[in-house]
């Protein structure tokens, strides 16, 4: 796949997708050569598809957010969480949403003793929409936040807000804030521990023996062809690359060689400049009916 017509479906997303040619010829080369990371929801919003004014006008009715309290951890960290209700149809992404969506962004500021968070991303589904893959989540969406503050014992401020693509007919990029001083004496949340408990397995728990990346350059950026040893994860798999830190991968395409699922995507810079690829940053999730795996890095091959 090009640069261009992958810039073009990646960042416009479900019905916002453009071919190429429409592209150049209403003159956003520019637009889209930007499209990417945190510069990927504002792009979307330049294309106004019929439906998402009205859409963007009862996004109170699609979609709430609210925080919820987890406690204290056993290590003297703080758990809390995201909580995203949708209405019935509408989804909304994973981290990487697949060959067209909106990747979610948060903003952190205006939260108060916050050294460190950590979220955990639970399992995601894989939707299959006018024959394009994408990655996400439907009705509910609970993220667990492990927050290591810089002062213990003392109050935490939860403030910022998310952006984040809502899909039904139409894709919406949106915002939502929230403020919330966390309740230092809660117990163990149950929507937070399943979503905890949703998580992907870890490579040891999923029995991964090895992975070898053999990297080759492109046009454009640089090919990653991963062979992941591992067990099935049951039913069609879906493997999914990462590349960390300034790159963004292309869909990865992925199949299965006897003990091995072979993984492929192209990983292309989120700005200009040359291609540095780091093979222990690069992260390989692989979904499948009975579970899912979260690898982190691989060796050469």
């Amino acid at each position: 796949m090009s640069r261009l017509s992958y810039f073009t479906r990646a960042s416009l997303g479900c019905d916002l997708a453009l071919t190429t040619q429409a592209a150049i010829a209403s003159g956003m080369i520019s637009i889209l050569r930007s499209c990417l990371a945190p510069a990927l929801l504002a792009c979307a919003t330049l294309i106004v598809a019929p439906g998402i004014a009205s859409a963007r006008e009862n996004l109170d009715k699609l979609v709430s957010i609210e925080v919820l309290d987890g406690g204290p951890t056993q290590n003297g960290r703080y758990m809390g969480a995201l909580r995203l209700r949708l209405a019935e149809g509408w989804k909304t992404y994973w981290r990487a949403p697949g060959d067209a969506g909106i990747p979610p962004q948060f903003n952190w500021q205006g939260s108060r003793n916050v050294a460190d968070l950590r979220i955990t991303w639970p399992t995601p589904e894989v939707f299959l929409t006018s024959g394009m893959r994408t990655i996400g989540y439907h009705d509910e969406l609970v993220l667990p936040i492990e927050i290591t503050p810089k002062t213990p014992g003392q109050p935490i401020r939860i403030k910022g807000r998310m952006e984040l693509g809502l899909c039904k007919d139409v894709c919406i990029p949106s915002e939502l804030r929230f403020d919330h001083r966390a309740d230092l004496a809660a117990g163990r949340h149950p929507a937070i521990a399943a979503a905890l408990a949703a998580r992907p397995y870890t490579a040891a728990e999923a029995q991964v023996r090895g992975v070898t990346c053999h990297l080759s350059p492109t046009p454009y950026g640089m090919k990653v062809s991963a062979r992941i040893s591992m067990p099935s994860v049951g039913g069609e798999e879906y493997a999914v690359i990462e590349g960390g830190g300034a790159l963004v991968a292309t869909e990865t395409k992925s199949w299965r060689e006897g003990r091995e699922l072979v993984a492929e995507a192209e990983l292309l810079p989120a700005s200009n400049g040359p291609v540095a690829v780091d093979r222990s940053a690069l992260r390989f999730t692989v979904l499948g009916k009975s579970h899912a795996v979260d690898i982190r890095g691989c060796t050469s091959g």
